[in-house]
């Protein structure tokens, strides 16, 4: 039996993921199992650790004080939820389903869930680990993306995240512990892209351990194309206007890139009239008032089959995050057969073949991420990329595909 620990059900890219590889393996018969701190719906062999009241503000009270331990440390409140110090979290070790277990697959761990603590308790049952590493807080002191930073290849300290940087800081301890917690596992790490296989085989804690790349999946029954002009009507937007979409769980954080895809538009505003903007995501409302386009807000939308429909309500989506993994949003997008326009950084250029389902913009510019949005306006007249898009996630993201793979890699662990 295979169990996966994660700190989100459906939410959050990395949450989203994990459920779905779930899904996809007890569709390919694998006896898969997955446990969170909280359910958010019913979910076939799902467990959560909150299963009374009591044990549920037990779970918020861990979250709250991984927090409360990282804010004397914080540079800015803009980093706030950028560093894990994973000093809290909860013993599982002898939970009923991680007993059962024939591997322990991890995923997204942080906010008070597993502590540094509950892993070394974890690793020492002496079961296979599996751990698809969502961002690179696996090879690093704490940081979940580095931002340019490179102590992760030799030893973190002096971490540009804290508010005094130091040889023996609390980036150095973490590292100092993940280095002896990761003597103790078999383990392989899974990273969705080659962008982040490439750091962990240069990464100090990480360069000696058995690293693959496997991407996430996607349900390409439920993720499809459907009829535009009847999805747009039915969503009250216009058909007779180019919608380009912006698609982020939370656009005002500066990794997300938002200030590089608003001055994009105001580059395409003279050019083309007929351009509006379409976005999903936590946001503030008052942000768009003064934006060069009429915008089209739909909040933040948490249903599937909502957010398919918005998908294909959209000409194309743009992602000019500065940093990232192999993004939900996109693979989603072009399951739906809408191009995409993104910067190239991590595993975007991996997802988007340039000129030929989508645009790969020379990053932080805003100039060349206008350039990629008017070569898809115009190149996909005729649908050639839409179709194209749909045709590389079938054939590299979808469910049996990526579940084929995973079970050979728990194969190979349970045969040592």
């Amino acid at each position: 039996m295979v169990l996966h620990l994660s700190t989100f059900h459906l939410e959050g890219g990395a949450g989203v993921a994990a459920t779905r590889l779930h899904r996809a393996l007890l569709k390919s018969g694998i006896d898969s199992h997955l446990l969170v701190p909280t359910l958010q719906s019913d979910e076939r062999n799902a467990g959560q650790l909150a299963t009374s009241t009591w044990k549920s503000r037990k779970a918020f009270g861990r979250f709250v004080a991984e927090r409360l331990y990282f804010l004397p440390h914080e540079k800015d409140k803009s980093i706030r939820f950028a560093f894990s110090p994973a000093v809290a979290g909860a013993d599982i070790s002898q939970h009923p389903l991680v007993k059962k277990a024939d591997i322990l697959h991890l995923h997204w761990v942080n906010f008070g869930f597993l502590s540094l603590s509950s892993l070394e308790k974890l690793f020492s049952l002496g079961k296979p680990i599996v751990w698809t590493m969502h961002d690179m807080w696996t090879v690093t002191g704490g940081c979940h993306y580095s931002r340019g930073c490179d102590h992760y290849l030799s030893h973190c300290n002096y971490c540009p995240y804290l508010a005094k940087p130091d040889r023996y800081d609390i980036s150095f301890d973490q590292f100092e512990v993940k280095r002896k917690l990761y003597a103790l596992a078999k383990m392989a790490l899974i990273s969705p892209s080659f962008w982040l296989k490439d750091l962990t085989k240069n990464a100090a804690l990480t360069g000696h351990l058995n690293a693959l790349t496997i991407p996430n999946c996607i349900d390409t029954n439920l993720f499809k194309p459907l009829d535009k002009i009847n999805v747009r009507t039915e969503l009250q937007l216009p058909t007779n206007k180019k919608l380009i979409l912006f698609a982020g769980a939370n656009t005002q954080d500066p990794r997300k890139g938002f200030l590089y895809f608003r001055e994009a538009i105001e580059h395409l505003k003279m050019s083309y009239e007929n351009i509006e903007v379409l976005i999903f995501g936590k946001a503030d409302n008052q942000s768009f008032t003064s934006f060069p386009v009429p915008v089209h807000y739909l909040g933040k939308i948490t249903h599937s089959e909502e957010i398919v429909k918005v998908y294909n309500a959209a000409d194309m989506i743009v992602v000019p995050s500065l940093e990232d993994n192999l993004p939900n949003t996109i693979m989603e997008a072009m399951a739906c057969g809408t191009p995409a326009v993104g910067f190239a950084t991590g595993g975007i250029p991996e997802m988007i073949d340039h000129k030929h389902n989508g645009f790969v913009a020379e990053l932080k510019s805003p100039t060349s991420l206008s350039e990629g949005i008017k070569w898809v306006l115009k190149e996909n007249t005729e649908g050639i990329l839409s179709e194209n898009a749909r045709e590389k996630v079938l054939n590299q993201y979808s469910e049996g595909v990526v579940a084929s793979q995973y079970q050979t890699i728990y194969q190979s662990l349970m045969n040592g």
